[in-house]
């Protein structure tokens, strides 16, 4: 069974996200504004290099995580919506930052904006967007959601730096690998959904829930993108099939095809992504042993075991809107490519 066919199997379909965008569309068209807003500079090319990727079409599932779980606790002001915006600069940032280390050539479908403006005016626009976020969480004012974003900016950074270390090596286990994505991608899901209860001065009981529906979420995404970038399409991925094998990037469907793999297929492993020799035809081969040793389908079945765990996460909440479109996402998450 493939991907699409194993994914295809759990009980949510792409259409999950429609409750959530229904949920948070006045809020959204908020946070949309104050981007704009912030992304402004009269140094002439921070608006313009911000813009290509603030405008490329990203889903903004982060900061709609943030105004969701403000509403699931009963939040009535409109401290949510700047928190929020501040959520997607945060990750806007990570994503400028990101293309430069990963020497990425599209994001979301377009040219990556180090290709545009250079490496330099990529990072240093991307720590422009993240010093405009930290004033907006100083804005609002909440010593608690200062702590829990600020805690994720360094956790990411952390993250990203345990990437590089592992970057190229095929021995590279899968408990270290979840590490680093649970600090690299989850800890920004996990504080955009703990920041709701934060605002809104629920129990510590609450936080936690929504701290490990985040942290779940956002780890089960991750995966279904490492499985995308060997079974799905580029219009899905917005970037080339096989960008993480170019870029030799050690991620679950290679940790697990190398050691279910023989010593004829570790050293092809071993050439293309340790040494970055590749060949034609290599990327065909790479997803011929992945689906030899079913690793894109364990891939998803572990994003399907996370996604569980972030639903059960949110028993502690009464039903209602803001929980059913919570739980939704799980499966636009999990099954957003089919």
């Amino acid at each position: 069974m493939g991907l699409a066919a194993s994914i295809a199997t759990y009980p949510d379909q792409t259409d999950g996200l429609a409750p959530l965008l229904a949920l948070v569309a006045a809020d959204m068209a908020g946070v949309n504004r104050i981007i704009l807003d912030k992304a402004v500079s009269d140094v002439e090319l921070i608006p313009e290099l911000a813009h290509h990727l603030i405008d490329s079409g990203g889903k903004r599932l982060r900061p709609m995580l943030t105004i969701a779980s403000a509403k699931l606790c009963g939040y009535g002001g409109e401290c949510h919506v700047r928190l929020a915006a501040a959520v997607e600069f945060m990750h806007t940032a990570t994503l400028l930052h990101d293309d430069v280390v990963d020497e990425s050539d599209v994001r979301r479908g377009k040219r990556a904006a180090r290709l545009l403006w250079g490496n330099q005016a990529s990072v240093l626009v991307g720590d422009f967007l993240l010093g405009q976020a930290f004033r907006m969480m100083v804005d609002v004012g909440s010593l608690p959601a200062l702590k829990i974003l600020s805690n994720a900016a360094a956790v990411i950074a952390e993250g990203e730096v345990m990437q590089l270390a592992a970057a190229k090596n095929t021995a590279t286990s899968e408990e270290s690998y979840l590490a680093i994505i649970d600090a690299k991608t989850a800890a920004l899901f996990a504080a955009a959904a703990e920041v709701g209860a934060a605002i809104a001065q629920r129990p510590d009981a609450e936080a936690h829930a929504l701290r490990a529906y985040g942290r779940s979420l956002g780890i089960a995404f991750q995966l279904v993108d490492d499985a995308l970038d060997y079974g799905g399409d580029s219009a899905t991925l917005g970037k080339s099939v096989g960008d993480d094998f170019r870029e030799g990037k050690i991620t679950l469907p290679v940790i697990l095809a190398y050691r279910r793999g023989t010593a004829e297929e570790r050293a092809f492993w071993a050439r293309t992504l340790t040494e970055g020799v590749i060949e034609p035809g290599d990327l065909e081969h790479a997803i011929t042993l992945m689906r030899r040793h079913k690793a894109i389908e364990a891939t998803a079945e572990r994003a399907r075991k996370y996604g569980e765990d972030a639903r059960a996460a949110l028993s502690v909440f009464r039903d209602g809107p803001a929980k059913r479109a919570l739980l939704d996402v799980v499966g636009f998450c999990v099954a957003r490519a089919y």
